[in-house]
């Protein structure tokens, strides 16, 4: 932690990892895997995007090649720098700008009820609890469903959970799409919102997710959903999952490496089908450890390859996602959260622009609105440490040293008094700072107790805002013709 040079400055912490001459390393060995290797792409209208767009295609393999130019012209015709809107464009997330945003999970596919522990198939009242709590939380930026409700046909699943989710919560919201047919009407309910096409285009509300599938595959069905948002406007985030000693290399700079080539291939796709779209980096690579066989959440390596990531896509000039926060702990004890602040902080003191996804028990075992209140915590712990702290005449404090002198008290101070608030974190009441008697007298209770009141008191008096009821009426139009359209035998 360092301060900058003057009288009156400010010692913010950040964190850099590789060289100039590593970051262009990992860059040209990228560049060679996609010119000598390429990537499988399972689309022959994919294809023929590329095709047009210079690569080299081999229409039989369905390989696709490109040279450095063709790659180099893509992220140059990327924009960099956009926001995400809420449904009353007042609540927004913003990339490119500086700005730390966190994402509850987009959904999961088992529920940890916060009352019982008991894990069960998550229903549609769960995705409505889940954006109650995450409209309170004021370090969630983006409203996940958490859950895949499985009382919704499979069919219309992202329109329904979309429908309920902006409903609920004003701030940005997402699920995971389902198919090409129902994102159009995800689009629709998001074109009511806005006031049209147009006016959706001008102030986005929702991103296509473009996964690759490593190594080195571009594969429906996030090919055939992103035409659809790229032709209203949205952003869409690139964000392949390689895994290290599994879908990826045994060493972090060959895995680096190839999910690089595989977030530039997917740039160059984005920009084939729609030049100019607004674009985020999602470097998100975990490991396999292989003496398990397992896909691994969290690790000391994880936390590395996140701060690497951000400084490979800040050097393309975009923003960037990484997934950090999370953790393989099946409970709220110590792994839990030495994984998680161990991956955050590094990842935000690099200067990523959104984390997630918050709200995760384990390794994609399932939602939880516990562990949604312990995430947003973490991030506002972890946003103290990035702010840092101001170094000039007032704060190192000199005359007021001098006024307290030797054996003095510093508590009831005048300088104590302006200065506390703002230089001090103080966490939510799912934190203990009381003493042992203390905390012994009122019932030696957990985190988890602690999470769970909170979770409660949420529910039981936050209030979102409400919807206009005229708007209730057209989005409900468009869930009723997505069942009739989508469901029908």
């Amino acid at each position: 932690m360092t301060a900058k040079e003057g009288s009156d400055c400010m010692a913010t912490p950040r964190i850099t990892l590789l060289s100039a001459e590593e970051l262009q390393a990992i860059h040209d060995t990228s560049l060679k895997i996609l010119r000598d290797v390429g990537v499988l792409v399972r689309s022959a209208q994919v294809l023929e995007c590329l095709a047009l767009a210079g690569a080299r295609v081999d229409r039989t393999s369905g390989i696709a090649r490109f040279d450095e130019g063709t790659v180099l012209k893509a992220i140059e015709t990327t924009t960099k720098q956009y926001a995400i809107y809420g449904r009353d464009g007042r609540r927004v997330a913003r990339y490119g700008y500086g700005d730390q945003n966190l994402i509850s999970s987009p959904g999961q596919y088992a529920w940890f009820d916060h009352r019982t522990g008991e894990r069960r198939t998550p229903l549609l009242q769960d995705a409505t609890a889940a954006a109650t709590v995450a409209d309170a939380l004021p370090n969630v930026t983006i409203v996940g469903a958490m859950s895949v409700p499985g009382d919704v046909p499979p069919e219309v699943r992202d329109v329904v959970v979309t429908a309920e989710l902006v409903k609920t919560t004003t701030k940005p919201a997402w699920c995971w799409p389902v198919s090409c047919r129902s994102s159009q009407y995800v689009l629709e309910i998001y074109k009511a919102l806005a006031g049209g096409k147009n006016a959706l285009r001008e102030k986005p509300m929702v991103e296509a997710f473009l996964e690759p599938i490593s190594p080195l595959q571009l594969a429906p069905p996030s090919l055939d959903t992103v035409f659809e948002y790229i032709d209203h406007g949205q952003p869409v985030c690139v964000g392949p999952m390689a895994g290290v000693c599994g879908t990826g290399p045994a060493t972090l700079a060959g895995t680096l490496a190839q999910e690089n080539a595989e977030i530039l291939a997917g740039i160059v796709t984005v920009q084939a089908i729609g030049p100019g779209t607004p674009m985020m980096y999602g470097g998100i690579p975990h490991i396999l450890d292989p003496r398990k066989a397992a896909f691994v959440f969290s690790s000391p390596e994880q936390a590395l390859m996140a701060v690497a990531m951000t400084e490979i896509g800040k050097h393309y000039g975009l923003p960037v996602y990484i997934n950090v926060n999370l953790t393989d702990a099946k409970t709220m004890d110590a792994q839990a959260g030495m994984e998680k602040l161990g991956t955050l902080i590094p990842g935000m003191l690099a200067g990523a622009d959104l984390f997630g996804h918050a709200g995760i028990v384990g390794q994609d075992h399932g939602g939880s609105l516990l562990w949604l209140v312990i995430d947003n915590e973490a991030v506002d712990f972890a946003k103290r440490v990035l702010r840092g702290f101001t170094i000039d005449a007032d704060t190192l404090a000199d005359s007021v040293i001098a006024d307290v002198g030797p054996a003095g008290n510093y508590l009831m101070h005048e300088h104590t008094l302006r200065h506390h608030r703002k230089e001090l974190w103080f966490p939510s009441t799912i934190w203990t700072r009381e003493t042992f008697d203390a905390w012994q007298a009122s019932g030696r209770d957990t985190v988890t107790d602690r999470a769970q009141r909170q979770v409660e008191t949420i529910l039981a008096e936050h209030r979102p805002e409400p919807m206009d009821p005229d708007l209730t009426k057209e989005i409900d139009r468009i869930v009723a013709a997505a069942r009739r359209e989508l469901t029908a035998v």
